[in-house]
Parts: structure tokens; sequence; C-alpha cells
């Protein structure tokens, strides 16, 4: 029988609701739809200096984007609004269907893990504060291995560290960019369809699709029923 596919999540609104985030952005911006840029551009940043091999740490990216938003507007932040900033992205709660469909997929059998591209001790406290830490069996950080998703080296960290070969892997993620690596790293992949993320049509395509979490743990167990 072939053995279940260990899981491996992203945190960042795959598990945790980025949208809690929204008032300090309508705060310092004026309108709460500034996170949303805000966030794509983090992601658009930590991918490019991937690909240009100048690795900088996730937090750092993420206050240097939100100043570079803020100069585009014409707006003054202080390190006040930065301290908030990463305030609020370490205390983001996990969407409410999030700890019973983790614990559902630990019941079937499934073992759980974490890679994010946050720093461990960030994303340790994002799991600790919404009550989920001791679901997951290990928890990685892109910063291990200094190559932020989607790049093949950050999936070859995990690979690695638990001596598995890709197709024994499975990402859950609700980011299509995110899926897309791992999907042609040779995992398999899941995509959450959170608000404002779909399936991109082309490149890689995640093997199961669904509408939150607790959707996606079902096609899983549906799937590898039986399986041991």
């Amino acid at each position: 029988m072939a053995a279940l596919p260990l899981i491996v999540f992203d945190v960042n609104e795959t598990l945790l609701d980025l949208q809690t985030m929204e008032p300090t952005f309508e705060r310092i911006f004026g309108e709460k739809s500034a996170m949303r840029l805000w966030f794509a551009d983090l992601i658009l940043y930590s991918a490019a200096l991937t690909v240009a091999g100048c690795y900088v740490p996730f937090t750092d990216i993420g206050s240097a984007v939100m100043k570079m938003l803020a100069d585009t507007r014409g707006v003054r932040i202080d390190d006040s609004d930065k301290q908030e900033l990463t305030e609020k992205f370490s205390t983001m709660p996990p969407y409410p269907e999030v700890p019973a469909a983790l614990r559902k997929l630990r019941d079937a059998g499934f073992r759980l893990f974490t890679l994010t591209d946050n720093l461990l001790e960030v994303q340790t406290r994002q799991l600790e504060h919404g009550g989920i830490v001791d679901l997951f069996e290990r928890r990685f950080s892109a910063d291990g291995v200094k190559h932020h998703k989607p790049s093949r080296e950050a999936y070859a960290h995990v690979e690695k560290e638990l001596g598995v070969a890709p197709s024994q892997l499975c990402l859950i993620a609700c980011h299509t960019w995110d899926t897309l690596g791992a999907v042609a790293a040779g995992w398999e992949a899941a995509l959450i369809k959170r608000v404002g993320n779909d399936v991109l049509g082309v490149g890689p395509q995640p093997q199961f699709v669904g509408d939150d979490l607790n959707d996606i743990a079902d096609q899983l167990i549906a799937r590898h029923k039986g399986r041991s």
C-alpha cells in the first residue's frame, strides 16, 4: 500500500486570516485595499530578490515594501507604523475552519508540516498565537536555505530535512505561485481559493482545488482512503 503523502502547509493567508491586517492599512493609507497591494508587492520582491541572488529576510522586505508604498503615495510612516505591521502580521488568527480541518487530517493519519517565507521565530509566534502550533510535526522556513518560495531550493530544503522524495510531499497553499513551484518541483499540491486567489490557467496545475481547508481535507482523505 502506498504511504500517505506528507502534508506541508503554507501559513500566511493559507491558514491565517490576512484580512485582519486591513485596519492598519486603512489607518495609514486611508484605504484597506492598500493591504492587498502591499502583500502582492511583498511576494513580488521576495521572488525578485531571490532570482537576483540577493536573500533578504521576509520581515525586512515587508517593512521596505510598506515604505515604498508610502513613498509612492506621499504618505509619511514612522517606526511605530512598521512595528504595528510586524505585530499584526505575527498575530493573525486562523480562519474559522482551520483548527478542526487540521485535526481531521491528522486523525486520518496524515503527518503535518509547514513551509513559509517567514523567519522561523515569526512563524512559531503566529502558530502559537493561533493555538495550532502543536498540530505540526515540524516547521520549516525558507530562511533555512536563503531562498524564498517558489524557488526550487525552498522545496528541496524540506525534502532534504525529511529525507523523502518530492513525490512523497503535498503542499497546501492558497497562492497559485506557491502551488506552481511545488508541482514543478515534483510535489502534489492543493489550492485553497481564499478571497482574491484562484487557479491560473497556465503552468503546472494543483491536483486538488477547494473553497477552504475543510474542503481540501475531505478531498485528500477521500483520495487516499484505504492507504496506509
